[in-house]
């Protein structure tokens, strides 16, 4: 069925409500240059306010993660500003650290084993002696003896419970370190999804402009023309999705500022935009040798050099000892004496029911412990493998996405284009095309942020993610 006369006219001023701005001045420069037309009485046109397009084309060129409102100058100092933030207030990492400084009180402890030790004992008695029925004597006696002893030769026990402890304190603070890592981690990735959904919401922000200008024409053109009514309600369920899928992203994002906020106070600071080193895939080589010198892997192998030592302590437990030791006790009161001795003393284990088990317990937790190690080391390289293939096509899609969001931008040109001067295209292509084309920008947006979350991900597997911001 035809469309009414009026129909070329209100398909031409929907046209020019969805055109870009410099198209629109284009359009309108033309017009004036042409020949003057007979006067026709247009309708008023609908606010322009929620058709303005300045930044619809920002991901043609792959300049939408620097579009973030608010954002950071110095991507790389903003994101370590937040982690300093989050290690300074982290409670966990404080119980961490203070366990860590309990590791290192342990060692003095053990180490003091070697040096000499003093012990003074003080009693006083009440004294009554009787002999054949008489009282020999009564009162107060009052002992003091001071004894003193040093180890002198032990097969190694000593040095071997020392160096032991020595390794579990090298296990605590890597273990912090291990812990700042993961928090650091944290605290990058819920600022990479801030900045994410900040500009998924713009790109939202830009669609429901669009499909709203669109509705404000089409209510305007169904007061004359209600054969387009279906047009409007096909334009109003576009706006009603586009509004909806705009809420959601702000409601991810204040979910993500709240995490957020738990870990670097509630003063967010701007948010940071693409950080250049985060969007460099460092080469496989160079992150399978700096997985060895992750803080796990590190702990792990302290923690088995821990194991080797205190197994060899428990061996050297069952063997002699020797120490010297002196001891002078001095009698006040009733009796009045002073004894002084002073020598060598040999210990040797003769029978010890269990002392054998008790070795072989500790060879067992040596043995599971080069075991736990390398199984952390294959699990981390498998494990960087995978990593390094999905942040290798995180990037190659959102180059893709770059060359494809140029055809969807020149396609919904083309499409308006056939609609408004050749009546090809239907109203509802051109609501299509317009759709792809965003759905295809916030698809430009996720992949960036995921070839950077990934990215952080394999420099925390080594040193941290802290190496390539610095």
């Amino acid at each position: 069925m035809p469309y009414p006369k009026t129909a070329p006219l209100l398909t031409c001023f929907i046209a020019l409500s969805l055109l870009p701005q410099p198209q629109l001045m284009a359009q309108t420069r033309s017009a004036r240059a042409a020949k003057p037309q007979p006067a026709v009485t247009e309708p008023v046109r609908p606010t322009q306010s929620r058709c303005s397009e300045e930044d619809a084309g920002l991901s043609r060129s792959g300049r939408d993660a620097s579009m973030v409102e608010g954002v950071s100058t110095d991507p790389r100092a903003a994101l370590q500003e937040l982690v300093d933030l989050a290690q300074q207030r982290s409670k966990g990492l404080g119980a961490v650290r203070l366990l860590t400084d309990a590791a290192r009180f342990d060692l003095e402890e053990t180490r003091a084993a070697r040096l000499p030790t003093a012990t003074l004992n003080i009693t006083g008695n009440g004294v009554h002696n009787t002999i054949n029925g008489r009282e020999a004597g009564r009162g107060g006696q009052g002992t003091a003896t001071l004894s003193a002893s040093l180890s002198v030769f032990d097969f190694g026990r000593i040095a071997k419970l020392t160096a032991w402890r020595s390794e579990l304190a090298d296990v605590a603070l890597l273990g912090q370190r291990s812990a700042e890592e993961q928090l650091a981690l944290s605290t990058v990735n819920l600022a990479l999804d801030r900045s994410r959904y900040q500009l998924q919401a713009q790109v939202y922000g830009q669609y429901v402009r669009k499909m709203g200008c669109l509705v404000d024409a089409l209510e305007f053109i169904t007061k004359a023309d209600r054969g387009r009514l279906s047009e409007l309600v096909q334009a109003q369920k576009s706006l009603q999705q586009a509004e909806l899928s705009q809420e959601q992203t702000m409601s991810a994002l204040r979910q993500t500022e709240v995490r957020l906020r738990r870990l670097v106070g509630d003063r967010l600071p701007p948010a940071p935009g693409m950080a250049a080193p985060l969007s460099v895939l460092p080469s496989l080589e160079d992150m399978q040798a700096d997985i060895l010198l992750s803080p796990d892997l590190e702990q792990a192998q302290a923690q088995v050099r821990a194991q080797r030592n205190f197994t060899e302590s428990v061996a050297a437990a069952q063997k002699p000892s020797v120490s010297l030791s002196s001891a002078n006790t001095l009698l006040a009161g009733q009796t009045r004496a002073r004894e002084f001795s002073a020598g060598v003393s040999i210990s040797v284990p003769i029978l010890q029911p269990g002392a054998d088990a008790q070795i072989s317990a500790a060879v067992k937790r040596y043995q599971a412990t080069q075991l736990q190690r390398d199984e952390a080391l294959e699990a981390k390289r498998y494990r960087l493998l995978e990593m390094h293939e999905v942040a290798g096509s995180a990037l190659d899609r959102a180059r893709r996405i770059t060359d494809i969001l140029r055809n969807s931008d020149r396609l919904r040109v083309s499409t308006l284009e056939q609609w408004q001067q050749l009546g090809r295209r239907s109203l509802f292509d051109v609501m299509a095309a317009e759709g792809d084309y965003y759905a295809m920008r916030v698809a430009h947006v996720n992949a960036m942020f995921d070839a950077q979350q990934v990215i952080a991900l394999i420099w925390s597997m080594g040193r941290g993610v802290a190496t390539p911001l610095r």
